[in-house]
Formats: C-alpha cells, structure tokens, sequence
C-alpha cells in the first residue's frame, strides 16, 4: 500500500515531464488506432452477415432439387420461427406472339422474411412488398422490354394466365449476384397448379427461415443432426458472403495493415520515451539505493509508477476508440444499407490488453535495467553508464512486436512480410548511420566548422546515434507505408475494376454465331468483347491411372474429379493469368499441352510434366501438364482452370463463352439481342461489381480515419527520437557557449547533425517503403504490376530530412538562447 501511494506521488511530481506524456499519448494511440480497426472489422463482420441475410430473403434456409418434408417447416414453427417456402425454376413466358426464357422464383405470401422486396406499381412509384397473390406476377425491367408488355397486361407463364402486378426493381436472391435471365415472381400455388414443380421438373425449391439469433441456431443444429434429402443443401449467410471473400479478404488486410502500422509507431515512440525517463531517473534511483532501498522496491516503485500512468491512458483510449467507431460505422455502414449492428465493446477491450502489453514490452525492459544501477553511481557517473547487460531483456521489444504482427495481421504471410520488412529496415538503417559515424571521423577534420561539429556530435554519442537513426527509420517506413504505398495499393485495386469493367457474360455463343454478335454488340456501344472456346469434358486419368483408382489427399479432388470440367484453349497467355512454373505452350506444341491453376496443382498433386486425359464429347484427349498459372479470379475476365493448346483442341465440339461491357440505358436493345440469338445466355453481373467497388470506397474512408491516428503516432516518434539525447546536448551546448561559440554556431552544427540523421532515417525508409510496398502488393493483395509511387517516396526522403532538422532546430531553440551560466547550472 505504501508504494502504491509512493508511485502515485511519484507520478504527480513528474507528470510535467516530457517522457511521461508522450508514455501516456503513445499509449492512448495505440489503443484508439487497434481499438477503432478491431471494432469497425467487427461490426462489419456483422453487418456483412446481416446483408447476406438480406441477400438470401432469410437468416437461413435449405435448398433441394425435390420436395422437402413438412417436419422442417413444422419444427422452424414450434421454435417460434417464421418460415417460407418456395421454387426457383427456368421457365418460357409467352406474349405478343413473343417467347422469353425466364428465371422464375415462386414464393408464397411470407417473401421476404429479410430484406427487400423493392416493386414499380403502374403510376411509376416504387414501394417494398411481398411475394405476388395468386393470378399475378412481377417482371423486371428486361422481361417486360422482351415481351412488350406493360403492367396490367397479361403473360402465359406455366401454360397459366397472369396479369402483372409489378415491375420488380430489387429482391433478395438467395444470394445469387448474378442473374442469367430476366426474373420473373410468381405465387407459389400458380406454380404447382401449373405443374412446374412436380417430379421431374427442374425446380430447386427453398425453405426460409428468421426469427431469434438462438432459435435461428437451435433449428440448424437440429437440422444438421440430420440427414438432407439427397442433393440438399444448407443455405447460410456466411456462403453468400463467401462470393465476395477476395474483396473482404483485401479490405481486412487494408484495415488490419494500417492499425499494425500505428500500434507499431506507438511501440518505437513508447520504447523511445522509456529509454529517455529511465536516463533521466537514473541519478534518483542511485540515491534509492545508496540509501537502502532494495533492487526489488525500486522496481516495483518504477512499475507502480508506469501503472498509475497506464490505467487512465488505456481507459482514456478505449472509449475515444468506442466513439470514434460508433462516428466512423455511420459512414462503413452505408455499404450495409439499414442493416442495424450493435456496438461491440470486446474489440475496445482487446485493444486494451495489447495496448498494455505494448507498454510492458517497450517500456519495462529499459525501467527494468534502471534498478541495476549500483549505489555508487551516486558519486560516479561512470559506473550507472558500465551497467549495460545483454540479456533476454533486450528481446523483448522485438518479441512483443512479433507477437503484435502476429495476432494482429489475421495472415500468416502478412505477419511475415511486415516483421521481415521491419528488420531489414531497421538492419540497413543501423548499418547507413555506422557508416555514417565512420565516415564522420575521417571528414570531420577538414570539414565547415558548422559541418565539424554536427559529425563530431553525431561521432561523440554513437549509440544514441544509431538507436536515434533506426527509431526514426522504423517510424518513417510505417509513416510512408500509411500515407504513400496504401493509398497506392488502394488505387491499384481500385484501377483493376475501372467503369468499363465487363459487366455481362454470356455462353453458348456458336462458331457462326460470334462474328454477327460482335457487329450487333458494337451497334449497342458494347466493347471489350473477349470471346474464349468453352468445351465440357471429363478428367479420365493422370499420368495413365484411371482417376477411379487414385487416392488423393485433398478431399476436394474427388469432388471435382466427379465433376463436368470447363475446358477452354489460347495461343497467348490470357490477361490476369501469370505462369509460376514451366513453360506456356504457345500457339502449336509439337505435343498436347494444358496448363493447369495452381489450386488444381494442389488438389491433386499434379506438377509440370505430368499427363492428363480427357473425354470431350465422342473426342478424347490426352495432354501434357506443360505449364501451370496462378490466376487473378477477382478480375472478372473469362479465365479457366485448364487452359489447352489450340493446335490440338480446336477440333474438339465446343461453343464460346464471351465477356463484355455495356452501358447502361440499353436494356430494349439487349432484348432484341435475346431475341435474335435465343440460344444465348446473358448473365448481369453489374450487382456484384458496385458491390466490390462500394467496399474499396469504404475501406478507403476507414484508411484515412486510421491514417489520421498514424500521423499523431509518427509525430510522437520523432519528438521522442530527437529528444532522446536532449539532456547530452545541452551540457555540451554550455559548454560550447563557454568557450565562446556563438548562437549560429550552434544553430549551423545542430542543423547539420539533424540533417544527416534524418537524410539516412529518410533514405532507408523510402527504400523499405518501396520493396514492402511492392513485396504487398504482388503477395498480399495480388494486385497485377503494382509498382509503388518512386517520386513521392523519394521526395519524401528528402522531405524528412528538412523535418527532422526544422523539428531537431526548435529543440535546440531554447538552448541556444540561454547563458551560459544557467544552462552550466542546469547541466
């Protein structure tokens, strides 16, 4: 109890330091910058199950190709669920002496249990509604330009007359983001009066459910205890979200990188401040134990002391990162509509303890290390500066950024090229300002007297140099990283989806076919057409084993060994495709060649030289693994797992899939193109692509806030790396003033010894920023030829040079403006 009181009187008397508070203020960073990431990733976690719900129509449900028992929907009504049950099926409607292919979805009255259904009534106002009553339907936009029909007009759906109650503007999908077909919403009874879901039809009916979060559980336990009838599936949120897992995969990468970022700049400005007071409290702690105090009682006062600091900082932190989060979501939120979420106080919490152990780790090592000081030190300087131990103590900085990096980065690979990244910087800065003091010792002689004095301060406190020229290397990388490369890589994302990105797919085009289309796409202001052959086979066999006999360790494989598989062939390597190993085949092989992506590599062991045999219709083919790619499948361009050569698979029977831009405004004459090739399919994925860019816009607002928090971290890091030898420079400064140095003297080697610190912090940064940029860009977020911004990196290199020596100037301010005398007494 007595050192408790004793620390928190300790801690009165010495708030005014400098060290003390930018402890606090670091720490305070710390746990806003991960406190606000954690909380906002949890939210939109949250949020992105919420929408996916909305997505689908439901919280859950269950997709079969026949029928499902009643006791499903009995037992989701006596857990006091709501249910609803329905169909989705192709099928053609016919007017005006019209046919239209449709993709019809047969709901009862309950639809939609979540989300929206968004409807056009004939005055043209739009209103959210349910499931169409019996005798009407609703069509989209597409199928009432096809038909030419208007609402209250009547089509023949199922052999069934409906009138059209509605335009549908908007449904929840079952968490399609494509469509393939105009849609079309029917009554549920219509549909099976009709006979459209009887045995033998091509109907996948759905069962929704909502209601409680517990309920809604307790259902899908009960469900999975089960056995599906056969060819069911569940229907979940999470499978909806995993459609759009590479966009949330980046966008989390992008979240967790930057709050890595400022946590670590907190960490090298808390590790500074640390060294700084312990340097400080030295002379104090001497007395203490000249005294009698023993080496434990001295630790435990300097560790009550960072305590009492400690508690209202992480507190402090915590609820402005609560705050700022709740501001913050009011934007994030939009990419999730009206989805509400509840503020989660676990991530604030977290960021708490890690804030505390960010503290520990940088702080207590130097403070620990202070209760080492010998009692005689009281009466020789000298023996506090011989206690220099290397031990374990001195890892554990490193170890608790590790370990930061580690839980933090949610990868693996990003934990290890961000801590490899670090260290080399942190290497090569070292290694820049020991040839720097080398060279200092060799130039210093026939130097500007100005110039003289700078090398020789820089020469005369060599440690503190070095760790002043890698505190600042460490603080400048993650600065440039924050405000240059991510920025970069955020646009490089956003560049792979610019407004002409191909939003329209369409397959089985035929051979007489494509050029006709490509003459009617241009009259349409359609381009970027992309045509590739598609032929649909099976794999028979590798390297002469029938697939039916192999065993493989990936239990994927057999999945997709009993699978159709989706051949295609090029001459040329197709844009998003990059060949990892062996050789593209190229126009004409002297044999069959196929090369493969890299996740069936891995799926069934394959590597380059390996043979493959394939039955393409009545055609068999046997083909050589001549190379193997890794494929970008977020570019939204055609691309195929196998990939033959064309001089020995353009026989086999295939037709052609095709992707391409479209304006839009151009719906009437996308029906006529339906109808002059009624045996194509045109699959929208518009829907899928705003999405994608609505979640870079918004991970571009949540990098600045964090970015915003990373400026005040830098900030502190260069205040506490240029103040680390304060107290040095101003004895020396008295005593240059006593031998008669003038202001300007002083002001002149102060600039050059800050300068040349900060030209070697800027330099190393600059070319770590780079290559980790470069190294993040192609392994962490496969962005194809990112290149990071060279110019700003290096202006900014030089840019950090003139803060430095404009930041380590208005240190010296005050020095050079005091007599001698004082600054004598002082010292």
């Amino acid at each position: 109890m007595k050192l408790l009181a004793l620390s928190l009187r300790t801690l009165r008397r010495e708030w005014h330091l400098p060290e003390l508070r930018t402890l606090g203020a670091s720490l305070v960073l710390a746990v806003v910058a991960l406190g606000v990431v954690a909380t906002l990733a949890t939210r939109m976690e949250r949020g992105v199950l919420a929408s996916a719900a909305e997505l689908i129509g439901g919280d859950l449900g269950i997709s079969s190709p026949q029928a499902l028992p009643p006791t499903f929907a009995a037992q989701a009504a006596q857990r006091g669920l709501h249910v609803t049950q329905g169909a989705s099926f192709p099928s053609v409607a016919f007017a005006n002496n019209q046919s239209q292919l449709l993709d019809v979805q047969a709901t009862d009255a309950s639809y939609p249990l979540r989300g929206t259904l968004e409807l056009r009534d004939a005055r043209g106002g739009s209103h959210a509604g349910n499931g169409p009553a019996a005798g009407t339907v609703y069509l989209d936009h597409r199928a009432l330009v096809a038909l030419g029909l208007r609402l209250g007009d009547v089509v023949q759906l199922g052999g069934r007359e409906l009138r059209i109650a509605g335009e549908l503007l908007r449904q929840p999908d079952g968490g399609e983001l494509v469509a393939m077909a105009p849609r079309a919403l029917m009554n549920v009874s219509d549909a099976a009066q009709a006979g459209l879901l009887g045995v033998g039809s091509r109907a996948r009916h759905r069962l929704l459910v909502s209601g409680q979060p517990a309920a809604v559980q307790g259902w899908r336990d009960w469900v999975q205890a089960r056995a599906l009838p056969q060819g069911a599936e569940l229907i979940t949120p999470e499978q909806t979200q995993e459609r759009m897992r590479s966009a949330f995969d980046r966008a989390s990468a992008f979240l967790r990188l930057t709050a890595l970022l400022s946590a670590l700049l907190a960490g090298v400005a808390i590790a500074l401040a640390a060294q700084r007071y312990a340097r400080r409290k030295t002379h104090e702690v001497a007395l203490l134990r000249a005294l009698g105090t023993p080496r434990r009682r001295v630790l435990g006062l300097l560790v009550g002391t960072l305590g009492l600091l400690a508690m209202p900082a992480v507190i402090l932190g915590s609820l402005i990162a609560l705050g700022l989060a709740q501001l913050s979501w009011h934007f994030a939120s939009q990419l999730f509509a009206t989805v509400p979420t509840v503020l989660p106080l676990g991530p604030a919490a977290a960021a708490a303890l890690i804030g505390l152990a960010v503290l520990a780790g940088f702080a207590l090592p130097p403070l620990a290390r202070l209760a080492e000081v010998p009692p005689v030190a009281v009466f020789r300087e000298s023996a506090a500066r011989r206690v220099r131990r290397f031990d374990a103590l001195y890892l554990v900085p490193a170890l608790v950024a590790l370990l930061l990096i580690w839980s933090q980065s949610g990868s693996a690979k990003l934990a290890g090229i961000l801590a490899v990244s670090l260290l080399g910087v942190a290497v090569v800065a070292a290694l820049l300002a020991a040839l720097l003091l080398w060279v200092a010792r060799r130039v210093a002689p026939g130097a500007h007297p100005a110039l003289r004095l700078g090398l020789a301060a820089l020469a005369r406190r060599r440690g503190m140099s070095l760790l002043q020229a890698t505190a600042l290397s460490l603080g400048l990388v993650a600065l440039l990283l924050l405000a240059i490369v991510a920025p970069a890589l955020l646009e490089g994302w956003r560049s792979e989806l610019p407004a002409d990105t191909p939003n329209w797919f369409v397959l089985n085009l035929q051979d007489d076919q494509r050029d006709g289309f490509a003459q009617a796409l241009a009259r349409m202001d359609g381009h970027k057409l992309n045509m590739l052959p598609l032929a649909v086979g099976k794999l028979t066999a590798i390297n002469g084993h029938p697939l039916d006999r192999l065993q493989f360790k990936d239990e994927r494989a057999r999945d997709w060994a009993d699978r159709q598989l989706r051949l295609s062939w090029a001459g040329e390597l197709p844009p998003s495709n990059e060949v990892v190993a062996g050789r593209w085949h190229g126009d004409r092989p002297a044999q069959a060649e196929v090369s493969i992506d890299t996740m069936w590599r891995d799926m069934f062991g394959l590597k380059v030289g390996d043979r493959m045999s394939f039955d393409v219709g009545e055609g068999h083919l046997e083909a050589r693994v001549g190379s193997i790619r890794r494929v970008d499948w977020s570019s939204f361009r055609v691309n195929f797992f196998l990939v033959l050569d064309p001089a020995h698979a353009s026989r086999l029977p295939h037709t052609w899939i095709a992707s391409f831009y479209l304006p839009a405004g151009h719906t009437e004459a996308l029906a006529q193109l339906s109808r002059d090739y009624s045996n194509l399919s045109l699959i929208d994925v518009d829907a899928m692509l705003d999405r994608v860019r609505d979640i870079v816009n918004r991970v571009g607002a949540a990098v600045r806030w964090v970015l915003g928090f990373s400026l005040l971290a830098g900030a502190l890091v260069l205040a506490a790396a240029l103040a680390a030898s304060a107290q040095e420079r101003r004895h020396e400064a008295a005593l240059l003033r006593t031998l008669g140095a003038r202001r300007v003297q002083l002001r002149a080697a102060a600039a050059c010894e800050f300068a040349l610190l900060g030209l070697v912090a800027g330099l190393t940064a600059a070319a770590g920023a780079a290559g980790t940029g470069l190294w993040l860009g192609h392994a962490i977020f496969h962005i194809e030829n990112f290149v990071p911004p060279l110019l700003p990196l290096v202006l900014s290199a030089l840019g950090a040079a003139v803060v430095v020596m404009l930041l380590g100037l208005a240190g010296t301010r005050r020095v050079s403006r005091t007599s001698p005398m004082r600054l004598l007494r002082e010292s």
